[in-house]
């Protein structure tokens, strides 16, 4: 039978931090997770209050998961970040960077002072959770320009029309195309082609704002969603973006290229009679239609 001596050594050797923590918050003991490489040193944190450690909403919301833990009597699975500089502490050992966590809260079948406890083992997922983000990233791109794709434009269309809706903060999608992109592929081949529709890439991420979102739509199409901007700027905007478009094809393609390519753009703002996303996106399609079936070169709104 085990002692409770070595009890105390397999609890202290866990490779992932374990504590006791009350529905006050209050760190009862804490277990496991020496390795500095992965967590901060936790033996000094027993007797004191999650409050006292981390900054107020963090705090809350480690209460909030104790109590749901005691409440359900079930296992809660949470994954959460939490850097250094969130800690109340004068923590020196350990990683410096936010680490992300998965949290696994157990509800324990005892009381301790009187109070309900859980057991609340926090594993460094960090690593995973970078890989995910990467992985979530490529699955977003678009291979041949850098920019993201339909499925990324979409979350980011749901997401501006909700803020419309919610906080009334404006929002435009600019739709544009390459003109003569088919006699470019025709006349100097397809990897020519390829490099203007890369070169658009490139001219995005340079006028574009972090917040903006430019995505390869499919072929020769492209969608830029802007956010905080009402109609006329964003008619600036694409005036602005007409125009670095046409002279970055003046200065890094041949005479011949940048006299036969064009871009025609699209314009419209998302409206308070709109019943989702796909009303501007529609609008902002008819009128490149338009630009395209009137000569092909502008800007037109929709």
């Amino acid at each position: 039978m085990i002692s409770v001596e070595q009890m105390a050594i397999v609890l202290n050797a866990l490779p992932d931090p374990a504590f006791i923590l009350s529905r006050s918050g209050k760190y009862v003991a804490v277990f496991g997770g020496r390795d500095e490489r992965y967590y901060h040193d936790g033996s000094g944190l027993v007797g004191l209050f999650v409050q006292e450690m981390v900054e107020h909403e963090k705090a809350c919301w480690f209460l909030e998961k104790i109590a749901e833990a005691l409440d359900t009597r079930t296992l809660l699975i949470q994954e959460y970040e939490l850097g250094i500089k969130e800690v109340n502490s004068e923590i020196e050992d350990g990683p410096t960077h936010p680490i992300w966590f998965e949290g696994r809260i157990q509800p324990l079948d005892f009381q301790i002072d009187d109070e309900d406890v859980v057991l609340w083992v926090a594993s460094n997922i960090t690593e995973r959770h970078e890989m995910e983000l990467k992985l979530r990233e490529l699955s977003d791109t678009d291979k041949l320009t850098g920019l993201f794709n339909r499925r990324k434009l979409e979350r980011n269309l749901i997401a501006n029309y909700e803020e419309f809706k919610q906080q009334y903060l404006p929002m435009s999608v600019l739709m544009f195309d390459l003109d003569n992109l088919k006699k470019i592929n025709d006349t100097f081949g397809h990897y020519v082609g390829d490099e203007v529709i890369m070169a658009i890439g490139h001219i995005c991420r340079a006028e574009l704002k972090p917040a903006d979102v430019a995505c390869r739509f499919g072929g020769d199409e492209f969608v830029i969603a802007l956010s905080n901007l009402a109609l006329e700027e964003a008619l600036e905007f694409a005036a602005l973006l007409y125009d670095s478009i046409k002279a970055y094809f003046g200065q890094f393609f041949s005479n011949d290229i940048a006299s036969t390519v064009g871009v025609s753009i699209g314009v419209s703002a998302m409206l308070p009679t709109d019943h989702s996303y796909e009303n501007v996106l529609k609008r902002a399609d008819d009128a490149l239609y338009q630009a395209k079936r009137s000569g092909k070169g502008k800007v037109i709104t929709g």
